[in-house]
């Protein structure tokens, strides 16, 4: 039988891609979940690259929003075991970092409504064998993925667990499939000078430097997307929830607003935070997760509050330790933190904050323990021979040195043990030859970076016009990536047990 397959498509148009070439190696049927916007709906709408049974367009199923069924709801969270309220409320949309609508309860609840009942539609019409998908960064796609997994369907999620450029296709957000296999492997017997020389090898921070350096940073891509944005109908404003409030006026003062305050916020930063280390000091390290972004959002949904996990940390170290904090460079992508913010973490006694530009690599060096939400800071300290601490699931948490956090209550006595374990090179010499036949080499950020440039001005408008020549392009330019992602993806569909 034709095997099944639902792909989720939204404005990163890499898994569109990589389909092109993936129907030519695999008998299926394929149907598409679209996450886009007006403009783009055009390019869906005419496509022939992708031959689609059938094609949802998300924000089309979404549209009164009020007098949500309470009941349905009720009934729908039993049945798929799911918290919508836990997915709702770390939603970047509807909580907390929305500077143009604020959604009422029962707006939410109505928009939830509405995704469920096409989200089971969905299921029950189609019943696919596989659910093909990105990082689920947003609540919809995640709760279309926590259905897909209660329901029994294989998800392939592509995703990079932060070893330099390298993906890896499993089941869950940087979670290897089979790392319960790990054990059966034989190590390559390096100690930890070596390993470090291949941590050093994979030039992690390259890509995520490169592809913020080249995000929306052409003014002439900018002053494109402005005449663009100021000349469109902005249809989107009345379909997509996404741009509820977002009127040319709004737009426009939000986006001085913002460049005024990350200025002011860069200004604060350099001269607040600390930029050198006094190494005498026993000290534990917590690096700063960048807000709004799946790490924390869906990853960790109940240690959102980094302020407030910060002073907890803080509370529970022994004496005689100092806990060292530092800004993620990345958060500059996100106009950096509100001063406020920076003056709350200054205040907690016993804690330094360091500047952003601070080599994370001397922090880590010198700290006894590493404790982060979720990030690969925390794989990253085993290579130096530190224990660490991490407040969500991921795959290296299969490390004796690695302790999980489920209740702030136990930090304490964690900390206390932590603090006390040695790490073995041959553990994490282990994980890693085990991870290594999970990886390929792709590069996500830089794939990310040819999109945002060829299909978005830079990053600087998502509701544009695309055309077919313009993904062919991409098709065409890209043949050695996408049929590599298209071989892997294959491999994996192979491999996955049947139900």
């Amino acid at each position: 039988m034709r095997k099944k397959i639902v792909v989720w498509c939204g404005a990163d148009f890499t898994h569109f891609c990589m389909l092109y070439y993936l129907q030519k190696k695999l008998d299926a049927d394929f149907y598409c979940i679209a996450d886009i916007t007006p403009n783009v709906k055009d390019f869906f709408n005419t496509q022939k690259l992708v031959n689609f049974k059938k094609i949802w367009f998300f924000h089309d199923h979404i549209t009164k929003l009020t007098n949500p069924d309470i009941d349905y709801l009720a009934a729908f969270e039993k049945k798929y075991k799911i918290n919508l309220w836990n997915l709702a409320l770390n939603e970047r949309m509807f909580y907390r970092f929305n500077d143009f609508h604020k959604f009422t309860r029962d707006e939410i609840l109505s928009i939830y409504q509405q995704a469920c009942v096409l989200f089971e539609n969905i299921i029950n019409e189609v019943k696919p064998d596989f659910f093909i998908t990105k990082e689920t960064a947003f609540h919809h796609l995640e709760l279309f993925y926590e259905m897909c997994l209660k329901s029994g369907i294989q998800s392939l999620m592509l995703n990079q667990p932060n070893l330099g450029k390298r993906s890896m296709i499993s089941k869950k957000c940087r979670i290897p499939d089979y790392m319960s296999k790990r054990k059966k492997h034989i190590s390559k017997n390096r100690d930890f000078h070596e390993l470090q020389q291949y941590l050093e090898s994979l030039n992690t921070s390259e890509s995520i430097k490169n592809y913020l350096e080249q995000h929306a940073n052409s003014k002439l891509d900018l002053l494109k997307a402005f005449l663009i944005f100021m000349t469109s109908n902005n249809s989107s404003i009345h379909t997509n929830y996404n741009y509820f409030g977002r009127t040319k006026i709004k737009v426009l003062s939000n986006e001085i607003l913002i460049r005024f305050k990350k200025a002011n916020r860069r200004n604060f930063i350099n001269k607040n935070l600390v930029q050198s280390m006094n190494s005498s000091k026993k000290f534990v390290y917590f690096p700063l997760s960048v807000d709004m972004e799946r790490n924390l959002l869906i990853g960790s949904p109940y240690f959102t509050n980094q302020i407030e996990l910060i002073k907890n940390i803080a509370q529970s170290l022994p004496v005689e330790y100092s806990l060292f904090v530092k800004e993620n460079p990345s958060q500059e992508s996100r106009e950096w933190r509100s001063t406020y913010d920076y003056k709350r973490i200054l205040e907690i006694p016993n804690v330094t904050l360091f500047h952003p530009s601070f080599s994370s690599k001397n922090l880590i060096e010198s700290c006894s323990l590493l404790v982060t939400i979720g990030g690969s800071s925390g794989l990253e300290a085993t290579f130096y021979g530190k224990p660490s601490i991490v407040f969500s699931d991921v795959g290296y948490s299969t490390l004796p040195s690695v302790f999980k956090v489920e209740n702030t209550q136990n930090l304490p006595q964690i900390i206390k043990k932590a603090l006390k374990t040695k790490v073995n090179s041959s553990d994490l010499d282990q994980y890693l030859h085990s991870l290594e036949k999970e990886m390929f080499s792709y590069d996500t950020f830089n794939f990310a970076s040819i999109l945002k440039n060829k299909l978005y001005l830079g990053g600087n408008l998502h509701d544009i016009k695309i055309s077919e020549s313009d993904i062919m392009s991409i098709i065409s330019t890209q043949k050695d990536t996408l049929e590599l992602l298209a071989e892997e993806h294959l491999k994996k569909i192979k491999r996955m047990p049947k139900n």
